[in-house]
C-alpha cells in the first residue's frame, strides 16, 4: 500500500535509483505515477508492503518500505527491479546502473558518469575531495532525512575513486 514517505519511520529501508540524465517533467511524472502504482500493489509473500516513493534532487527515485509491518523479500525486490527495467526501456534512461557516480559540478548541476570517467575527471582537477557526491547506497530513511545522500567526496566511499594515496578506507 502506497503511503507518503513522511509517514514512514526512520527505520524504513530505502532504495535510491538515479537517472543517468535529467528527465523532462513529463518523464518524471510518468516514472512517479508508475512507481506509485507499483507500490500500491507491492507484496512480499502475499503481505502488502507499507511503502512510499518520492523524487529527490530532481534526479533520484526513492522507494521506502516500513519493514516493521512486513519485510521486503528477494522476490518482491526483484519485482521492483523488473518494473524499473521496464521503465528504463520506456523512458530511454538508466535507473539500475549501480556503477554510475552522481556529483555536483562547479555550477551546482548534477552530473553522472561511470567510475572510470570520474577517476579521469579527478586527475584533471574537475572533481576533488570537496566535490559533492550522491550516495544512492544509503539504506534507511533516517540516513536520507539526515542528508547523507549528498556529501563531499572526502566523507564518502567515492574518495577511493580519486586514485590518491590514502583514498581507500
Amino acid at each position: 500500500m502506497s503511503v507518503p514517505l513522511t509517514s514512514l519511520p526512520d527505520s524504513a529501508r530505502v532504495w535510491i535509483y538515479g537517472t543517468d540524465r535529467p528527465l523532462t517533467p513529463e518523464e518524471r511524472d510518468a516514472l512517479m505515477v508508475d512507481l506509485r502504482a507499483f507500490v500500491d500493489i507491492w507484496t512480499a509473500h502475499g503481505a502488502a508492503l507499507r511503502a512510499g516513493v518520492d523524487w529527490v534532487e530532481d534526479r533520484f527515485a526513492v522507494v521506502a518500505v516500513d519493514e516493521a509491518s512486513a519485510p521486503a523479500s528477494g522476490c518482491s525486490i526483484d519485482a521492483m527491479a523488473r518494473r524499473l527495467g521496464a521503465l528504463e526501456e520506456r523512458l530511454g534512461c538508466s535507473l539500475l546502473d549501480s556503477t554510475r557516480v552522481f556529483y555536483r559540478d562547479a555550477s551546482g548541476a548534477i552530473e553522472s558518469c561511470g567510475r572510470a570517467e570520474f577517476r579521469a575527471r579527478a586527475t584533471t582537477g574537475a572533481v576533488g575531495e570537496a566535490t559533492p557526491v550522491f550516495d544512492p547506497t544509503i539504506d534507511t530513511l533516517a540516513a536520507l532525512r539526515a542528508g547523507e545522500l549528498e556529501r563531499p567526496v572526502a566523507r564518502s566511499w567515492h574518495r577511493q575513486l580519486l586514485g590518491r594515496p590514502g583514498g581507500r578506507f
